[in-house]
């Protein structure tokens, strides 16, 4: 997994087990103590286990988390994504994401952030308008536990366990 920042600057990288696909889309597996890196940082561990979901046509992709102590979905809005070869994803981060917390608490995230990116990094119109789009539906969406976001991920989480 290679997220960039507008438009191509490297921004958080991973590997990922491939799990299977299924309705929803492509679905990835990170056991514990798994690598992330953002930028040039150094790597760091994951402290619990993770699914991710990305489905080809969609702007958003979804981390689902076992043990995470607060946060139990954390969908990032992108543009949609880019097998640039089988075993490597890109897509671009665009700031807002969407959070659900365990107690049911779902926000958006990171609009100031999204704005200014918007006017400093010159974010295309039909870019702006879809990532507010998107944001919006998936809060909707996980409030109300539509498809995927209904428990969907739990067999793809046992098999990172």
């Amino acid at each position: 997994m290679q997220y960039f920042k507008y438009p191509q600057t490297p921004h958080w990288r991973h590997d990922m087990q491939w799990l299977g696909e299924d309705e929803h889309g492509v679905w990835l597996g990170a056991a514990a103590g798994s690598l992330v890196q953002k930028g040039d940082e150094a790597p760091r561990a994951m402290r619990h286990p993770f699914v991710q979901l990305l489905h080809p046509r969609k702007w958003w992709t979804a981390l689902f988390n076992s043990g995470h102590r607060r946060i139990d979905t954390y969908v990032d809005v992108i543009t949609q994504p880019i097998w640039e070869a089988a075993d490597r994803v890109e897509m671009v981060d665009l700031d807002l994401d969407v959070i659900r917390l365990h107690d049911g608490r779902v926000y958006v995230d990171d609009e100031d952030e999204f704005e200014e990116h918007r006017v400093t990094l010159g974010y295309p119109p039909r870019m702006v308008d879809t990532a507010r789009a998107v944001a919006a539906r998936l809060a909707i969406d996980m409030e109300t536990r539509r498809p995927p976001f209904d428990g969907a991920a739990e067999e793809w989480l046992e098999m990172v366990l």
